[in-house]
């Protein structure tokens, strides 16, 4: 693990990516990059890090290297996840405009080029599927888990053009019915998400789509969703 520094110029802050990356390359794979939101509760909570070193040994994935961006907090993760946040539409600019072609700088030169995931749970996950469907040229894949889903991401995901190459992993919790939040108290995460799998199911995409029966909104049951995922977008 390394990390970097960037000074954005949109945020008007300092903030450090935290790169892991397989010991070895193969050539013969496009290299996959994912952006990680709440980085650092992916790393320790999620274990992202163990789990790619185990998938990349038995080559249930390839190429893979993961990269963390994390938030100062839970006041700051709102204003900066949340489509309704203070310093949402600078996030976005921040991460499109200065993390991608800072990432892009590090990564070692593939003939076969690169595709790009960005993953996030809860509002980090929501904040992953509005900038990939805001900008499919850059991004190639979503994995989101337990997103908020509200007006606005309905919305975007009803104007959501046909897009066979965008290919959306999305789970939800059956249990997420009373989720506590920062600012709007405790809410249900299960209709909406239910909403959204409607109309997503029904685009030309490629979508899987995961209820957890005994799924509550903790990192326990993202934690264990994680193999799947990531074997599913990176196999």
């Amino acid at each position: 693990m390394f990390e970097k520094e960037i000074k954005s110029k949109y945020l008007n802050e300092t903030l450090s990516l935290k790169f892991y990356q397989p010991k070895e390359l193969e050539s013969i794979y496009e290299t996959n990059v994912c952006i990680m939101q709440d980085g650092n509760d992916y790393y320790n909570l999620g274990r992202v890090a163990t789990l790619s070193d185990s998938l990349h040994e038995d080559f249930s994935i390839t190429n893979t290297i993961f990269v963390g961006i994390h938030y100062i907090d839970r006041f700051d993760r709102r204003e900066k996840y949340h489509p309704d946040g203070k310093e949402h539409d600078d996030y976005k600019k921040f991460l499109v405009n200065e993390v991608v072609p800072l990432i892009s700088e590090q990564l070692p030169i593939n003939p076969l080029g690169e595709k790009w995931t960005l993953m996030g749970d809860s509002l980090a996950g929501t904040l992953a599927f509005l900038i990939a469907a805001e900008n499919q040229d850059l991004f190639d894949n979503v994995i989101m888990q337990s997103p908020l889903v509200n007006e606005t991401v309905i919305q975007i995901a009803n104007q959501l053009d046909d897009n066979p190459d965008l290919e959306i992993y999305h789970t939800i919790g059956l249990k997420e019915t009373e989720v506590g939040t920062t600012v709007d108290g405790k809410i249900d995460f299960v209709t909406p998400n239910k909403a959204l799998h409607k109309i997503l199911k029904n685009k030309n995409l490629t979508y899987h789509y995961h209820e957890l029966p005994d799924g509550i909104h903790t990192w326990k049951f993202w934690q264990k969703d994680l193999p799947r995922a990531l074997n599913t977008i990176f196999n």
